[in-house]
């Protein structure tokens, strides 16, 4: 149970999902009053605190909330569907942090990384629009591509339970070679996660940061300055490094793959600029 003074009482499973990458409030602008694993107790204790506080009480307890919010997917061979429309799919996606369920192409799980993605590849159901799915094999490659395969799937694992609405047919997944993480890489997209930048961002906006970055850099060019040129060049790979997770692939990859096909280009340099040969 967290306290943000002046504001709110509050209860939660996820502290840093549900206060800071939400609600946008840091460390030290919000103090944790109670812990408990009954949450029928703390369920009542908040209602009891709310009064004394003085602050606006919730009109459904949080264990009946929990209880009605709980997300019944739909799993098929091919997709996931979400009882949601897509407007309203985030927030309840950020309620469901952790939520696991099995698919034929292995475990999937809800974390800051698979809500974003969900979000940007869902698909409304053409059948009712208070519904959208995503495609299970798509959102397992994602998975793959951010070198979080141990972390979420398991090809092993087939479709079972109270979520399966279909016989499971074995997948054999070919698990491409990895593409070295370098750490400085990493550090940018922590860096990301913790603002929220990959839940709330999107590719579009991170593109005309981009631009906005390039044009600096042309300033700087053209001004002979080299502390502004270090500065501009390394915004713009930060930029195209969250572009990159943002769009479900790694700047890793990105860079490994274009490094791929010029190593074999061949050409000349005509007045300080290199020109591929033709076929």
């Amino acid at each position: 149970m967290y306290h943000i003074p002046g504001k709110k009482i509050g209860v939660t499973r996820n502290l840093n999902t549900r206060v800071t990458l939400i609600q946008g409030y840091k460390e030290g602008e919000y103090e944790v009053l109670e812990q408990s694993e009954d949450i029928d107790y703390i369920s009542d204790r908040e209602i009891e605190l709310q009064k004394s506080y003085g602050y606006k009480v919730d009109r459904q307890k949080y264990n009946n909330l929990i209880k009605s919010n709980k997300m019944e997917i739909n799993v098929t061979e091919s997709t996931t569907t979400f009882p949601v429309p897509k407007k309203k799919l985030k927030g309840r996606l950020m309620d469901q942090v952790g939520l696991k369920w099995q698919t034929t192409h292995g475990e999937f799980e809800l974390n800051t990384d698979s809500i974003q993605w969900i979000l940007r590849n869902s698909n409304i159901s053409m059948f009712n629009d208070k519904r959208c799915f995503i495609y299970n094999k798509a959102f397992a490659e994602f998975c793959k591509s951010i070198n979080v395969s141990s972390e979420f799937l398991n090809k092993d694992t087939l479709l079972t339970g109270a979520l399966s609405t279909v016989t499971p047919v074995p997948v054999i997944i070919t698990k491409p070679k990895k593409v070295k993480e370098l750490k400085m890489f990493k550090k940018i997209r922590s860096w990301a996660t913790e603002r929220g930048l990959y839940v709330s961002g999107d590719p579009i906006t991170q593109y005309v940061k981009l631009q906005e970055e390039a044009g600096e850099l042309a300033q700087a060019l053209l001004k002979d300055d080299q502390p502004e040129v270090i500065d501009a060049i390394g915004d713009m790979v930060v930029v195209l490094t969250n572009l990159a997770h943002q769009r479900g692939v790694s700047i890793e990859k990105c860079i490994n793959d274009a490094y791929k096909v010029i190593s074999k280009r061949k050409g000349k340099m005509v007045n300080g600029t290199f020109v591929k040969e033709t076929l």
